[in-house]
C-alpha cells in the first residue's frame, strides 16, 4: 500500500529536497496516485448502502483520495492548508487594474488580522491559512512578521510588458522556496495544500502564462480582473499581448518563462504545487492565478496534475483555458473571481463531503441490507488509465 503524506510526512526518496541556493529547478516526473487503490476504492464502494454511482461525482473524488492517501476508505483531513502567496507586479503602474498596489499591503494586514475571504471561509471549512510576502513592494516600512517575510525574493515584479519579471537567479530562489514551504506544511502533518494568491495586476501575468502555454490570443484570455472599465480591458489585453510576444519562445522552459513573464509569487506557487505532487499530498487549485502557475508546474513536474483537482472556475476566459489543458473540472462554479485561495476553500467541504460518504457510510452486510443482484467486475489497476475525478 502506498504511503500517505499524513501518516508518513517524511521526503520521499524521490522528491529531491530543494537547494538552498535555489539551483535546483529541475524536477523529474511525478508518479500517479496508486491505481490499484484507486480500483480498491471502486470496487469498495459497491459495497455501501447506496446504488453503485448515485452520489456521482462524489464518488470518483472518494477514489481519487484513496488513491493519494493509500488506503480505502480514505480519510477527512486532519490538516488542510491555505498558503498564500503574496507579490507586487510593475505593470499595474500602466493602468491593467482598477485598484492602486497599495492595496497589497493593506490585504496583507487584513489575512493576519483573520479579516478576508480566505479566512473566514476556511475557518468554516477547517482550514488554517499561511501568508508569505515573496515580492510585495515594500521593505520594513510595512510592518510585517518575520515569518511573513521569510522568503521574500525582492520588492514587486518587473513590469512584463516590457521588461522581464526576474533575473534568472531569483526565479529559480522563488521556486526552491516555493518548494519548501511545501515540505514545511507537509512535514508538519498537512494532509491538503490550497495555493492561494493576493497582488494587484496579477491577473495580467497570469493571463500571459496561460496564453504562453496553449498558444491562444490575448483578445480569447483577457478578462476584467478586479473589474477594470474598456480602457483598462485594452491596455490590459496590450500588455499581455506584449508579454507574450517577449516570452514567445518559453513554453517548454518553466525557468525562462516565469524569469520572462511570471513573477516571484508565480514562480513560488510553481515550486509549491510541483513539490506537493512530489511528496504525495492532494491539492485543491483555486482560480485563474493559481492555475496559471499549476500549467507550469506541470511543465516542470509532469504528472503534476493527476495531484490536483480545480475547486472553482474563475470568471476569468483565461482560467477556463487553463482548467481544459490541464483536463481538469472544477468542483463548484459559483462565479468567483477574488483568488487569495477563497474559491478552492470554499470547495473543501465537497472534497470532505467524498472522503467520509466512503468512510463513514454503511455497507449493505453491516447494515443488513440486501446488495445489488450481479457484482461488477473488478478492476486491479494495473492498466488503469488514471480518471481525473
Amino acid at each position: 500500500m502506498a504511503p500517505t503524506a499524513h501518516a508518513d510526512p517524511a521526503r520521499p526518496a524521490d522528491a529531491p529536497a530543494p537547494a538552498a541556493d535555489g539551483a535546483a529547478t529541475t524536477i523529474m516526473p511525478v508518479p500517479p496516485p496508486d491505481g490499484r487503490i484507486w480500483a480498491q476504492a471502486r470496487s469498495y464502494q459497491e459495497q455501501l448502502t447506496k446504488p453503485l454511482g448515485a452520489l456521482g461525482r462524489l464518488e470518483d473524488l472518494g477514489c481519487w483520495l484513496a488513491a493519494c492517501q493509500g488506503t480505502v476508505p480514505p480519510r477527512d483531513f486532519a490538516r488542510a492548508r491555505v498558503v498564500v502567496f503574496v507579490g507586487d507586479h510593475g505593470v499595474v503602474q500602466h493602468g491593467v487594474s482598477a485598484y492602486p498596489a497599495e492595496v497589497t499591503v493593506q490585504m496583507v494586514h487584513n489575512f493576519l488580522a483573520g479579516g478576508a475571504a480566505v479566512n473566514v471561509i476556511a475557518r468554516m471549512a477547517g482550514a488554517g491559512v499561511r501568508v508569505l510576502d515573496v515580492a510585495v513592494d515594500a521593505g520594513e516600512e510595512a510592518g510585517f512578521p518575520a515569518a511573513v517575510t521569510a522568503h521574500k525574493i525582492r520588492r514587486s515584479s518587473g513590469s512584463i510588458d516590457r521588461e522581464d519579471a526576474l533575473t534568472d537567479a531569483q526565479t529559480r530562489t522563488a521556486i526552491a522556496a516555493g518548494r519548501a514551504v511545501a515540505d514545511q506544511e507537509v512535514d508538519a502533518g498537512a494532509d491538503l495544500l490550497i495555493c492561494g494568491d493576493m497582488g494587484i495586476g496579477n491577473t495580467t501575468p497570469a493571463t500571459a502564462l496561460v496564453g504562453v502555454i496553449t498558444g491562444r490570443e490575448p483578445v480569447e484570455l483577457v478578462g476584467r480582473g478586479t473589474g477594470v472599465d474598456d480602457a483598462g480591458w485594452m491596455r490590459k489585453t496590450a500588455a499581455v499581448r506584449d508579454a507574450m510576444w517577449r516570452a514567445r519562445k518559453t513554453a517548454d522552459d518553466p525557468v525562462a518563462l516565469l524569469r520572462t513573464a511570471g513573477g516571484a509569487d508565480f514562480a513560488a506557487m510553481t515550486g509549491f504545487l510541483a513539490q506537493a505532487a512530489l511528496r504525495r499530498t492532494p491539492v485543491i487549485l483555486d482560480g485563474l492565478n493559481a492555475t496559471a502557475a499549476a500549467l507550469v508546474a506541470q511543465v516542470l513536474a509532469p504528472g503534476a496534475h493527476r495531484w490536483w483537482v480545480a475547486g472553482h472556475r474563475s470568471t476569468e476566459p483565461a482560467h477556463t483555458v487553463a482548467l481544459a489543458r490541464l483536463g481538469l473540472n472544477p468542483l463548484v462554479e459559483l462565479d468567483m473571481r477574488l483568488g487569495e485561495g477563497s474559491g478552492a476553500v470554499t470547495a473543501l467541504p465537497v472534497l470532505r463531503a467524498a472522503a467520509v460518504a466512503m468512510s463513514d457510510m454503511a455497507t449493505f452486510d453491516d447494515a443488513g441490507i440486501s446488495g445489488p443482484l450481479a457484482e461488477t467486475a473488478e478492476d486491479d489497476g494495473t492498466d488503469l488509465h488514471f480518471p481525473a475525478p
